[in-house]
């Protein structure tokens, strides 16, 4: 039983920040580490099994468009979670939410480790959109609440680093374990659900949130004095994780047509390296304003992508890893600049829906341009299809660039 709760108590719901003065609990550190391990092991199970979808596409024998559409399923229905969970919190309250979302981490996780067929691949995926959907805007709320000095800035950095952490973390995880490791097609997932269990523990022991002040609202959407803000960052957010959603797909099969290997922990630290230049780019960039970062990620992310499709070109791995760590690290500046503008913009009563509001455009990007390159690779070849997606997205990081830019000095023209 929580020490916030007395004895027959029942859980309070509403949002996180619609209560009344004098009655939050008080943040400690391990609630605040808590929250942020749970939404990091949420996103290592989401990717543990990028570096295996080549072997699936062996064995179970499908083209590079039905790969792309396995790891977009779970967007079809992590953008809807991601929408209702400001709902779904009102009606369970935080503890609830969380609790079940991790719950159906584990049993996507266990859907990877029995998969016979594709459609364990399907389901396995939507189990774990669900999960990451409802967890995500509370999670990430919940870090601004419990940040023990109430620094948002800090906040947004521990929130974006562990969501690069965990989009990295999980394909090396999932290709050193199938590499070297007995039983590569379970072992993995295995670990992810020996993840989870710690994660509940966390979660449980999170604040209750109190009861929603008069006209406090939940629903997801954007304040008419937030929208500018939201769109403008939400722009470069999309481009930022379409390059994420490549590599996470695809850029392991890339690496081994480029190297002739077949190495899952190769094709797994490809995706690594790129987070891994993402987070140390976040920590670099900590204090900084959120436009500044902005303004100097978007260039960065379009010299990767370009230097991406001239690897390709060049049958070159030393472009590649340049473009690995340029992209990386224009990654990590765009998508930290856009969280810290939005989540400092942003009432405190309407957060977690306007987080929540966030991840659905960075989700959208990541999941939804790597179909269209699926069909290309598909019709042309993953070569020339990677070479596309990289050049068009590159000029429209420019457009955005651009956009900003004006944005930027328009006050004091």
């Amino acid at each position: 039983m929580s020490p916030d709760r007395p004895a027959g108590a029942r859980e309070r719901t509403g949002p996180p920040y619609a209560r009344p003065a004098g009655t939050a609990p008080a943040p400690t550190a391990a609630r605040f580490w808590g929250a942020a391990y749970t939404l990091l092991v949420l996103l290592i199970g989401t990717n543990i099994p990028t570096p295996l979808y080549r072997g699936y596409q062996d064995d179970f024998g499908f083209s590079p468009l039905v790969v792309t559409l396995v790891f977009s399923a779970y967007m079809a229905v992590l953008i809807p979670s991601l929408l209702l969970s400001s709902r779904l919190l009102r009606v369970l309250g935080r503890r609830r939410l969380l609790l079940s979302a991790v719950g159906l981490a584990a049993l996507g996780a266990l859907a990877f480790a029995l998969a016979t067929d594709v459609t364990w691949l399907f389901a396995a995926r939507v189990l774990q959109g669900i999960a990451l959907g409802a967890a995500s805007g509370p999670l990430s709320a919940a870090l601004t609440e419990l940040e023990p000095r109430g620094d948002r800035r800090r906040a947004a950095l521990v929130s974006t680093v562990v969501s690069v952490g965990g989009l990295g973390l999980g394909p090396l995880l999932g290709g050193l374990l199938a590499e070297y490791a007995p039983a590569p097609d379970v072992l993995p997932f295995a670990a992810e659900i020996g993840l989870l269990v710690p994660a509940a523990l966390a979660v449980a022991a999170l604040p209750v949130i109190p009861r929603a002040a008069p006209g406090a609202t939940a629903r997801p959407g954007i304040p008419p004095a937030l929208r500018a803000t939201f769109a403008s960052s939400g722009a470069a957010g999309f481009l930022a994780f379409a390059l994420t959603g490549l590599f996470l797909t695809l850029v392991p099969t890339y690496v081994a047509t480029l190297s002739g290997s077949g190495n899952l922990l190769l094709a797994g630290a490809s995706v690594a390296l790129l987070l891994l230049c993402s987070a140390l780019a976040q920590l670099a960039g900590h204090g900084r304003a959120a436009r500044t970062l902005e303004l100097a990620g978007l260039p960065l992310l379009a010299a990767g992508l370009l230097l991406l499709a001239l690897a390709g070109g060049a049958s070159s791995l030393a472009l590649l890893l340049a473009a690995t760590v340029i992209g990386g690290t224009g990654q990590g500046l765009t998508f930290l600049g856009g969280l810290t503008a939005v989540n400092q913009a942003a009432p405190p009563d309407r957060r977690a829906g306007v987080i929540s509001g966030f991840y659905v455009i960075l989700y959208a990007g990541c999941g939804m341009p790597v179909i269209g390159v699926g069909f290309l690779a598909t019709a042309s070849g993953l070569l020339t299809a990677v070479q596309w997606f990289a050049t068009v997205t590159a000029v429209l990081c420019l457009g955005v660039l651009a956009a900003l830019t004006r944005a930027h000095r328009a006050p004091t023209a």
